[in-house]
């Protein structure tokens, strides 16, 4: 994304919102534009000040994290949303990777990490945090009827198509993918693309989470 990343900050905790606000003021190329308490809030300020990318907390009275990231996914030019929570081995983190967010984050994470994520998240590619993202992911497989879903649902794509969408559950980038696989980067983004038409899919970390209900990965 061209140009300065502007973020929205969700949080109930205002001391949060504080830290995270001027952590994010000092790093290049991103701006803070607002700050919400809750959910609603969130989907006010988006309203009013069209984030790039929104920081998002799970548990907020009113309108909590997951409902509100499924609003924002839901519009026509959605920002990108992170989840920021404290836990992490929390069920509604995989709630709310199926609802839009293109990652998540724990609270603990180093300002690096936390700048880091908000600049690739911005650039499309999502943060999937290796051990706690996959931990979360393989319990869906255990759920009735989503092994077969998956499988059904993924034989709508070509073999290439297939191999892409395998790289991405692994958390490969799409520069990671062009070297692993041979092929240019436009024609990496070109697939990614036509998966998500194909599967009906919001972002990567849904193909990823499809991948493995699978068990594919």
């Amino acid at each position: 994304m061209a140009g300065v990343i502007r973020v929205l900050l969700v949080d109930d905790d205002a001391m949060v919102r504080a830290g995270l606000s001027m952590m994010l003021d000092g790093a290049a190329g991103i701006t803070v534009v607002a700050e919400a308490a809750d959910g609603q809030e969130a989907i006010t300020a988006t309203d009013a000040h069209a984030p790039h990318v929104v920081l998002m907390d799970l548990r907020m009275p009113r309108v909590d994290g997951i409902t509100a990231t499924r609003r924002l996914r839901a519009r026509a030019r959605p920002p990108e949303v992170i989840v920021l929570t404290t836990f992490d081995t929390d069920e509604n983190i995989l709630y709310a990777l199926r609802a839009g967010a293109s990652g998540f984050l724990l609270k603990d994470a180093s300002p690096q990490q936390i700048v880091e994520a908000v600049t690739r998240v911005a650039a499309g590619d999502p943060i999937l945090s290796p051990g706690i993202t996959r931990r979360l992911m393989d319990r869906t497989v255990t759920q009735a009827g989503a092994y077969e879903r998956a499988r059904t649902t993924l034989a709508a794509l070509t073999p290439r198509e297939h191999e892409v969408a395998l790289a991405i559950a692994r958390g490969r980038t799409n520069a990671d993918i062009a070297a692993e696989l041979a092929m240019g980067l436009t024609t990496v983004k070109a697939h990614v693309s036509s998966i998500l038409t194909k599967l009906d899919l919001d972002n990567r970390t849904q193909i990823a989470l499809l991948a493995h209900d699978a068990g594919l990965a």
